[in-house]
């Protein structure tokens, strides 16, 4: 007993070191999406994305990087606007890029893994969502896509229906102005903490993980498991292995960067951990609510499209960086024993914990607790699901 307790007493430590080295980040980046998101409206999405040309798409992915960085949350909102008429690829190049190309998994990326992951994050993304457009253009047949609309549209519920349906951002004035406004500030504090009630399972799930595995799993193992001892079987193996591992992690979006830096410490290449984070949108329980949306074949042909998709873009990744001499040689990812010192951590986390206060101060003041009872309940389901202003 006192060696399990000993062993979960390590993999708590090695939770709470990296969560507090983060922490000052998490609170900037859901802050500049909230501040997006707070002056992007979400009606516009539908009337912006007609069609799979390749302007369609570049604008389907800036509105993703500017959208909620939450995995379930852009699952829903692609389907709420591919239901009012948005192209089906389109979407779900929305939903890959609001996960994959937003602030918050950046800034998160830079801390604990390096600024060339995070290049490699954002470049690769594009690229993935450009794979996306190929595969769907040579196989997504008109038939398929009616089948995903048909099923689509009888609304079953998956997860974050509310918080995708939910009317938050201000429209009318100048940016700055819009920002600044009483209800432009009541639309930034509502989106920053329904952010993190969305996201906070995966991003404690990520850390406890990454904690557990980092004091349990010895790094002769992932050095095996990777193939560290061949360097041209590991190029390859890293892309294959990382989805799937991610998929049985069962934690998505941000939550999967603390494991990528364990497994980068482990031997995982370059491209295998791009690729692992990518996968966020085919964990196990997304992929049933792809097969509640849009039916089982189209959720069967997400997978194997956005699986061949992140391999593809994890390994050009790898071998376009290590052409360039961009591929970090020390695998140094940021998984630290707890400790607690006056630095710049501490400081940065002190003032923006005070922020996210006066953040949440105004969620409360502004009828926050009654939108965020609704971010589970689409709109129909309970009565005054609108989300309204308050500006006092």
């Amino acid at each position: 007993m006192t060696g399990i307790a000993t062993a979960i007493g390590a993999a708590i430590s090695f939770a709470f070191a990296m969560s507090w080295e983060i922490l000052w980040a998490l609170v900037l980046g859901f802050g500049l999406s909230a501040i997006v998101q707070a002056v992007v409206s979400k009606s516009e999405m539908s009337r912006l994305l007609p069609d799979d040309s390749p302007r369609t798409l570049m604008i389907a992915a800036c509105l993703g990087a500017a959208s909620s960085s939450c995995s379930y949350a852009a699952v829903a909102l692609a389907r709420s606007i591919f239901r009012t008429g948005a192209n089906f690829t389109a979407a779900m190049a929305f939903e890959f890029a609001s996960t994959n190309l937003v602030i918050e998994l950046g800034i998160i990326m830079v801390l604990l893994l390096g600024w060339q992951f995070t290049l490699a994050e954002f470049v690769g993304g594009l690229l993935m969502i450009a794979i996306l457009a190929v595969l769907f253009k040579a196989f997504l047949r008109p038939a398929l896509v009616r089948e995903a609309r048909e099923q689509a549209e009888r609304g079953l519920v998956g997860a974050m229906e509310g918080h995708a349906e939910m009317a938050m951002s201000v429209t009318d004035g100048p940016l700055i102005q819009r920002i600044f406004s009483p209800g432009g500030f009541t639309a930034v504090s509502h989106s920053f903490v329904m952010d993190w009630a969305a996201i906070w399972r995966d991003i404690a799930g990520g850390l406890l993980l990454a904690g557990a595995l980092a004091a349990w799993v010895p790094t002769e193992f992932w050095q095996r498991f990777f193939l560290v001892r061949h360097p041209v079987a590991a190029l390859f193996w890293g892309p294959l292995v990382g989805p799937i591992v991610a998929m049985l992690s069962f934690v998505c979006s941000i939550g999967n960067v603390p494991l990528a830096a364990v497994l980068w410490n482990g031997g995982i290449s370059f491209g295998g951990v791009i690729s692992f984070i990518f996968a966020d949108l085919i964990v196990l329980p997304i992929l049933n609510i792809y097969r509640k949306y849009y039916g089982g074949r189209v959720a069967l042909f997400l997978l194997a499209t956005s699986y061949t998709a992140m391999v593809m873009a994890g390994l050009m990744v790898e071998l376009v960086f290590k052409a360039f001499g961009l591929v970090p040689r020390e695998r140094a990812a940021v998984v630290l024993e707890p400790h607690v010192t006056l630095n710049y951590t501490t400081g940065l986390n002190v003032i923006f914990l005070g922020l996210a206060g006066v953040l949440l101060v105004r969620f409360f003041k502004t009828n926050g607790p009654t939108m965020l009872r609704m971010m589970n309940v689409p709109r129909g389901h309970a009565p005054h699901a609108e989300h309204r202003h308050h500006t006092g």
